[in-house]
């Protein structure tokens, strides 16, 4: 993928919201249309093994999602994006695209994404309670707990004062 160096926006919905884990200028609440966050991929590495999945966010069609967008400085933009790929690409569950996407301050810029690759065997599809449960319980992985992850990731919600019905019933339950 060939990135603007110049004007380079990543989008997060999940982890990248609380743990980014790079250098940013800016910060803002912003909404994706098209996709929405959704409980739907196997974790095999970071949050579970392969023995024990844990169960990880990704943006699916249709919908919209609140989270955060991060404009990232020019002489930071190469390397921010080997670090995503790193992180966010190991397995190839998603697909990198350039979104659009309303910041809170009105503008509109296009950004980093990383959708859901449905054709990917580690995409869950739809899950009943009972399978959502068991996965997010049972995952342990590199990056730690799956409980922590779901914890970590509707705290910052709340903080964001997005509501995400999903997450606010498994938290109620772990």
């Amino acid at each position: 993928m060939v990135i603007d160096e110049t004007n380079f926006w990543v989008f997060g919905y999940g982890s990248l919201m609380w743990r980014p884990g790079f250098e940013y200028e800016e910060r803002h609440a912003a909404v994706l249309r098209g996709a929405h966050r959704k409980l739907c991929l196997f974790s095999y590495v970071h949050r579970g093994t392969p023995e024990a999945p844990g169960l990880v966010l990704g943006l699916d069609h249709g919908g919209s999602c609140r989270g955060i967008a991060f404009r990232i400085a020019p002489h930071n933009a190469r390397a921010t994006f080997d670090y995503l790929q790193e992180r966010e690409q190991m397995n190839y569950a998603y697909r990198e695209a350039v979104r659009q996407v309303q910041l809170d301050d009105g503008r509109s810029v296009g950004a980093l994404a990383f959708l859901v690759n449905r054709k990917h065997p580690q995409y869950a599809g739809v899950l009943d309670e009972t399978e959502i449960l068991r996965h997010v319980r049972q995952g342990m992985g590199k990056s730690g707990s799956n409980l922590d992850y779901i914890r970590n990731t509707a705290l910052e919600l709340e903080r964001l004062n997005i509501q995400d019905a999903t997450l606010t019933w498994l938290v109620d339950r772990l």
